[in-house]
C-alpha cells in the first residue's frame, strides 16, 4: 500500500516539476512566444529581461521537484516530503502575489492561471502531506 502511495506521489511530483521546468525554460528562452500562447500582452524589451529572470526562478523550482524524484541519496519518501514542504513557501508567495496583482489591476485577468495553479498546488501539497500514508 505504501509503495503504491509513494509511486503516485512520485508521478505527481514529477509532473509538477516538468511543468514548472518547461515553463521556466520557455520564459527564459522564448518569452514572447510563451506570453502569446498564454494570450498575455507582450511587454517592452526591458520588462522581458525581468520576465526571463522570473523564468529562471520558475525553472529552478521545477528542477527541485525533478531532483526529488530521481534515484539516489536519501530515501524517496524523505525526498518527496522535503520538496513538498520546501516548495509550499514559494508557491504560496507567488500565488498570493499574483492574485493580489490581478486584483489591483497590475496584471490582467489572463494571468489568472498563475495564482490558480500555485494556490491549487499549495492545497494539494498540504493534503498530500497530511495523509496517513506517510505514517504507516
Amino acid at each position: 500500500m505504501k509503495n503504491k502511495w509513494l509511486n503516485r506521489v512520485r508521478l505527481g511530483v514529477a509532473a509538477v516539476g516538468a511543468m514548472d521546468f518547461a515553463t521556466g525554460l520557455a520564459l527564459v528562452f522564448a518569452p514572447v512566444v510563451t506570453l502569446e500562447l498564454m494570450r498575455v500582452p507582450v511587454p517592452g524589451a526591458e520588462a522581458l529581461v525581468y520576465l526571463r529572470w522570473v523564468g529562471a526562478f520558475v525553472g529552478a523550482v521545477g528542477a527541485s521537484y525533478l531532483l526529488a524524484v530521481r534515484d539516489g541519496g536519501l530515501q524517496l519518501e524523505t525526498r518527496l516530503v522535503a520538496v513538498l514542504k520546501f516548495t509550499l513557501v514559494f508557491r504560496l508567495v507567488a500565488g498570493c502575489y499574483s492574485a493580489a496583482a490581478i486584483w489591483n489591476g497590475w496584471l490582467g485577468g489572463m494571468w489568472a492561471s498563475v495564482p490558480a495553479t500555485d494556490l491549487g498546488l499549495v492545497a494539494l501539497q498540504l493534503w498530500v502531506l497530511s495523509r496517513k500514508e506517510w505514517r504507516q
